[in-house]
């Protein structure tokens, strides 16, 4: 069970919040959790891909982050007095959850302080990658945005192959996280497979060449 919320706790008591958990299996585009629902529920994704996001008052949707194994969702629920969720979630591939409900994952929370401070940690991790992607958006150009959230990906989801780095992500939710339009990212990622830094195949990107893409 690899998940930063639950590093640093010892092997025994690991199983045992393991064997609290209740496993679950969707299927693609399958909801998770609802923006506004009360936080019942703490999921760490094991297998799949899912997406987090919020939907504008037009109706587009924006991606918050790219869910890989080990993600945490509902880390709110950790809270005695935790807000209704802040976003969506959905999944993208067939998942594997481990999930527990509030009651069981804040008892764990109260006997072992390292899981309070790990999501204490969470939570100021997803903050820095919120101020970063807001810096880029300000002062970033969309090239130099895209090859971040690539970076990014890479070495959060990314699988190291023979070939090189891969990420299962269309070009729809790539451009959303880094916050450009789907054509202007298809016509980056064009150039770069010219270039050979990426190569492209549906629903995935290979980085051949990341440190080309530290200067961009």
């Amino acid at each position: 069970m690899k998940s930063r919320l639950f590093a640093g706790v010892e092997d025994a008591v690991l199983r045992q919040i393991a064997a609290a958990a209740q496993v679950r299996c969707l299927g693609p585009k399958t909801k998770i959790t609802f923006k506004g629902e009360r936080p019942d529920h703490l999921f760490v994704l094991k297998k799949g891909r899912a997406r987090s996001y919020i939907v504008t008052e037009s109706g587009s949707e924006v991606l918050v982050f790219w869910v890989a194994p080990g993600v945490v969702l509902g880390l709110v629920s950790l809270l005695a007095d935790p807000p209704n969720y802040m976003v969506n979630a959905t999944t993208v591939a067939p998942c594997e959850f481990l999930v527990w409900d509030r009651g069981t994952v804040r008892r764990f929370a109260k006997a072992v302080p390292q899981i309070l401070e790990n999501s204490f940690k969470l939570a100021l991790h997803y903050l820095a990658i919120y101020m970063r992607r807001h810096a880029n958006l300000v002062s970033g150009t969309a090239e130099s945005r895209l090859a971040q959230t690539l970076l990014q990906l890479a070495t959060e989801a990314g699988e190291v192959r023979p070939s090189g780095i891969l990420i299962d992500i269309t070009n729809e939710h790539l451009s959303s996280l880094a916050d450009i339009s789907f054509f202007t990212a298809s016509r980056i990622l064009s150039r770069w497979e010219h270039d050979h830094t990426i190569s492209k195949q549906r629903g995935r990107v290979t980085l051949l060449s990341p440190e080309a893409l530290m200067v961009a």
